[in-house]
Formats: structure tokens, C-alpha cells, sequence
């Protein structure tokens, strides 16, 4: 199956606390898990034919979560970011993240510009990291001094103008909701909900969310 006709697939990567509760484990192992998962899932995306995959990594109002666990999702994406970008890279995949400068540590923003820059020209795939981001901040942002007429003046106001919307938006963990996530691209996206916790998502669940989008008319508005 090669893609089921879905070229930007974006997922809310949600359960990884439950996940770790479950198992009796710190909070932070299934962050790690999560992550895990994340960079399995880019890989099958590209086996899938999918051109653009965007992950919920860390939103805007995240930071209200103990600060015990705000801290060691920094230090994992920091080491995350470090560890596998040489990996990435070699594998074709332009990284760019979208969200909030205001707030991130000066390391960590140096490392994520580093990321996207070593991995600019890569074209086989672009994994969209939302990081400090929220639907609604990225729009009161673009708002900001917008003086144009046009939808499509106001997308290049966006954190990331080269971003086509979502065809689908997976959520895993059972909760049915967008949770401020890419308000302005997901007007028209296909929704697909699952139970199964984001560390457990595999490769079949994937395809089968890319097989109920497949059996979908999407109409946009028309008949």
C-alpha cells in the first residue's frame, strides 16, 4: 500500500504518560517510548509513499505539566535532536519544527536551527516537529501586522508557509478532540481516532488509518 492516497499525514501523538502507568514506569520512559515510535513511524512513512508527516511533540500549553517532567522532555529532545539528525539525514529527511521561539532555551533552539539546516536540501521526506506550538498562538502570530486580503497571503504568515494541510490527523489514546493543533491547516483534513496508546502504534495501525482515509470522498465544501 503505498500511501492510500495521503501525502501529508499529521498525528497527535498522544498517551505516552498512560502508557508508562500502565507498565508502573516514570512518566519519562514513555516519553522516550513515544519517541521511539515516532521515528519508526517517519520510516514506514516513507515505505508508505508519504511526502509530509507532521508529530505533536511539545505544545504551548504543555508547560503547565510538573516541571520535573517539562525538564526531561528538554533534555530528550535535546538528545534526540543530537543523537539521530546525522541519521536523518543520511535517510533523506528534511527536519523543520513549528511552534514558539519565546521560552525554549538558547541551546535548544541553536540545536533545532543546526537540525534544520544540515537537513534543508533532504527531499524524500519532511517531518514536521510541532514543538511549543499551539493553533491558536500560530495564528494570533500570523496575524500580527497581516495586512493582506487573501487566504493565501495570511499562509505565508504561518510558522511554515510550505506546509500543504493535512490530509489526515491521527489521534491515538482514545480522546477525540484537535487539542489546538494546526487549526488553520486542518479546515478540511480527514480525522481518524484510536484507542491504542501512541508507544503502541505500530505500522499496521498506520496503514489501517490510511486505508478508512482511502475509502473517504472528500468533497471540501462541494457535492
Amino acid at each position: 500500500m503505498r500511501g492510500a492516497g495521503a501525502s501529508h499525514v499529521a498525528i497527535i501523538t498522544d498517551g505516552n504518560g498512560r502508557w508508562a502507568q500502565q507498565r508502573g514506569l516514570p512518566v519519562a520512559e514513555g516519553h522516550r517510548a513515544g519517541a521511539d515510535t515516532v521515528k519508526a513511524r517517519l520510516r514506514d512513512a516513507v515505505d508508505l509513499g508519504i511526502s509530509e508527516l507532521t508529530v505533536y511533540s511539545f505544545s504551548t500549553e504543555n508547560w503547565s505539566r510538573p516541571e520535573d517532567e517539562v525538564a526531561a522532555l528538554m533534555a530528550m529532545f535535546s538528545s534526540r535532536i543530537l543523537g539521530e539528525t546525522p541519521e536523518l539525514d543520511s535517510e533523506g529527511v528534511r527536519m523543520r519544527f513549528v511552534g514558539r521561539r519565546e521560552g525554549v532555551g538558547e541551546e535548544l533552539l541553536a540545536q533545532m536551527a543546526w537540525a534544520e539546516q544540515t537537513t534543508a536540501a533532504n527531499d524524500r521526506i519532511t517531518l514536521y516537529v510541532a514543538f511549543n506550538y499551539g493553533g491558536r498562538a500560530e495564528i494570533v502570530d500570523a496575524a500580527r501586522g497581516f495586512t493582506g486580503t487573501t487566504e493565501e497571503e495570511f499562509r505565508q504568515r504561518l510558522y511554515a508557509p510550505e506546509m500543504h494541510d493535512p490530509d489526515l490527523i491521527i489521534r491515538t489514546s482514545g480522546e477525540q478532540r484537535l487539542s489546538n493543533y494546526l487549526l488553520w491547516q486542518s479546515a478540511y483534513s480527514e480525522l481518524h481516532f484510536t484507542d491504542v496508546l501512541w508507544p503502541d502504534f505500530g505500522r499496521a495501525d498506520l496503514e489501517a488509518a490510511l486505508e478508512q482515509y482511502a475509502a473517504r470522498r472528500r468533497r471540501f465544501g462541494g457535492r
